[in-house]
C-alpha cells in the first residue's frame, strides 16, 4: 500500500462483489486504492475459520488529483458503481487525517491491526464474531494475542477471551 500523503483521497461505491475487480482495474489504470480489512471469525459446520472482511463493505478509497485529466474514468471502471462526490466538477477530498489514521492502523496488506497498547480496565468494542458490537472491559491480558473479558450472557457474567484482532479500544 502506497502512502501518497500529497494526493487527495476519495470514496468509490462498489458494485456487488466488486472489490477485487475494482482494485485490479484501478491499478491497471494507474490509480492507487485502499480498502482496509478486519480479521473475522466465520463459523461453518461448527468449524471456526479466520477470514478477512472489508472494514467499509461496498466502498473503496481511491487516490487521485482532481486537477488532472482522466480521473473521471474511475466511474467507468469494472467493479466500481460510482465515485461519491459532492460536486462532480470540483470533488471534495476526504480529510487527510482520516486516511493517514487508517493507514497507520493497517499492515502492508491492508489488514486493520488492533491497538498495541491495551490495559486491564480499558473499554473495548468487539468488531466481529458472535459478540460483534459488544462493549465490555478488559479483565486480563495473559496471552499476547488474546484479551480476557467478562460478558453478560443469559443473565450471568461469563469469562471468555477474544482475539486482539477482533477488538478496538474505545477512548
Amino acid at each position: 500500500m502506497d502512502d501518497l500523503s500529497d494526493t487527495p483521497w476519495f470514496v468509490a461505491q462498489l458494485r456487488p462483489q466488486g472489490l477485487t475487480r475494482a482494485r485490479a482495474h484501478l491499478e491497471n489504470q494507474g490509480f492507487v486504492s485502499f480498502a482496509p480489512e478486519l480479521q473475522a471469525t466465520a463459523i461453518r459446520a461448527g468449524v471456526s475459520k479466520q477470514t478477512r472482511k472489508p472494514l467499509f463493505p461496498g466502498y473503496l478509497f481511491v487516490s487521485f488529483d482532481p486537477k488532472t485529466a482522466g480521473w473521471s474514468a474511475i466511474n467507468n471502471t469494472r467493479g466500481v458503481a460510482r465515485l461519491i462526490l459532492g460536486d462532480p466538477r470540483n470533488p471534495m477530498p476526504l480529510p487527510r487525517a482520516l486516511i493517514a489514521g487508517l493507514q497507520a492502523r493497517c499492515d502492508a496488506s491492508g489488514l486493520l491491526m488492533p491497538p498495541a497498547e491495551l490495559s486491564v480496565g480499558d473499554q473495548i468494542r468487539v468488531l466481529s464474531g458472535p459478540f460483534a458490537d459488544l462493549v465490555t472491559t478488559i479483565e486480563t491480558l495473559a496471552e499476547p494475542e488474546r484479551v480476557g473479558v467478562l460478558i453478560e450472557l443469559m443473565g450471568r457474567q461469563v469469562k471468555t477471551s477474544l482475539p486482539r484482532a477482533q477488538i478496538e479500544r474505545l477512548d
